[in-house]
């Protein structure tokens, strides 16, 4: 038997697997058969906001966020993992695959945001650090095929194209203002709050 999937949860699978690009990232990066592996953040919930608001499924994506968990955080077994990836995902979409190892973000986010970061035990856990709830969505392609989902605040933020500070992490206004402009200049219809 399987788990019920929640009708919002049941919503955003049926909406990234109307994405082709989408797809082959995520076949793609199931092939890589890395540790704990999630496709996260503007991928997922921009996707969403396209369907949303009827533009193309590849509309605003900048990048795909591949993040998975090695406890070796040495930078040359990252560099190893960003290495074979570039060369198992297409020409045209390895540009746009940035992988990143979440046992090893704590070693340098600080320097550049600005802000402390405890290491993480796990990939999910990162979801929760995300600046907005919204954003905090990650998805995995399991071998039966499926997509699993992992979204710590729920989905509500993200189908109701809300913006608000993460409640967890420390509020930080310039880097909020400045991930909510860039994407309220690509999604005017998101409503954004303190």
């Amino acid at each position: 038997m399987t788990p019920e999937v929640e009708p919002l949860e049941a919503r955003l699978i049926a909406i990234l697997l109307e994405s082709p690009r989408l797809v082959r990232v995520l076949e793609a990066a199931q092939s890589l058969d890395l540790q704990d592996w999630r496709l996260t953040a503007g991928a997922i919930y921009q996707t969403v906001w396209n369907r949303l608001t009827g533009r193309e499924p590849d509309y605003g994506l900048k990048d795909f966020d591949l993040a998975y968990f090695d406890p070796d955080v040495s930078y040359e077994a990252e560099d190893r993992v960003i290495r074979h990836a570039a060369q198992v995902f297409p020409s045209a979409l390895s540009p746009l695959v940035e992988v990143r190892n979440q046992a090893r973000v704590h070693l340098w986010f600080e320097e550049r945001f600005g802000e402390p970061y405890t290491p993480l035990g796990c990939t999910d856990e990162a979801l929760r650090r995300y600046v907005c709830p919204a954003f905090s969505v990650g998805v995995r392609l399991e071998k039966a095929g499926r997509l699993s989902v992992a979204a710590p605040f729920g989905l509500e933020d993200c189908f109701a194209m809300r913006l608000r500070p993460n409640p967890e992490r420390p509020v930080n206004p310039r880097g909020f203002e400045k991930v909510v402009a860039s994407c309220v200049g690509r999604w005017p219809e998101l409503r954004v709050s303190a």
